[in-house]
């Protein structure tokens, strides 16, 4: 075996992997990478489904009451414990979460909902105008929100700065699944015959097979 030629090839071999890495190398610097998921797909869809679900989920609540002969208006102030919100804020503050973040993400202003739901069919309402609101922001001005500065008040007139990412994923998709799922136990705890798929509604693009 010729021992120089064997080196000779190796070198040859490396110098063409090397060229290689730095093309590749010098594409990935001009080349922005592709976004897969988007900050759009990570927030809007989700909330809407989630919020469609729980307008079903309160038509089992109606539906229970009147099966055990009491006043669906009971709901609206229940709570888990006496130092939480009671139902009917819960399902103000999800609402709120998901029309505030939505919004606030996209560098827009969010439409202002009173706090004056009283019944039901005016949580239904707060819900479905919730969607409706979310309905009308362009999927590209909350992908393009990413980087923008955003400020979340915090209480005593400070506010907290951050990007639009790091809002959405680690304040506002967490504090709207705080309360969606709190309302949902609450109503569980009164007796309500929903369960977990009741809670996840119908996600969208999955095939049973």
């Amino acid at each position: 075996m010729d021992l120089s030629r064997a080196g000779i090839v190796v070198v040859l071999i490396s110098k063409s992997v090397r060229s290689k890495l730095r093309a590749l190398n010098k594409r990935d610097r001009e080349e922005p990478p592709a976004m897969s998921y988007s900050l759009y797909q990570a927030s809007v869809p989700t909330f809407v489904r989630s919020l469609n679900a729980f307008l079903a989920v309160l038509d089992k609540a109606e539906a229970h009451a009147a099966a055990a002969k009491f006043d669906p208006q009971v709901y609206l102030t229940l709570r888990l414990r006496p130092d939480m919100y009671a139902f009917a804020r819960q399902v103000q503050a999800f609402c709120d979460h998901a029309k505030i973040a939505s919004h606030r993400v996209a560098g827009l202003e969010p439409p202002r909902f009173e706090d004056t739901e009283s019944t039901l069919d005016e949580l239904r309402a707060r819900i479905r105008r919730t969607l409706e609101a979310i309905a009308k922001i362009d999927a590209k001005t909350i992908d393009a929100g990413a980087e923008r500065e955003v400020a979340i008040p915090i209480g005593g007139g400070r506010k907290a700065m951050t990007t639009g990412g790091n809002y959405l994923t680690h304040f506002a998709l967490p504090n709207f699944y705080f309360h969606l799922v709190t309302a949902y136990d609450i109503l569980r705890y009164a007796g309500v015959p929903i369960g977990k798929r009741d809670y996840l509604g119908e996600p969208p693009n999955v095939t049973i097979v």
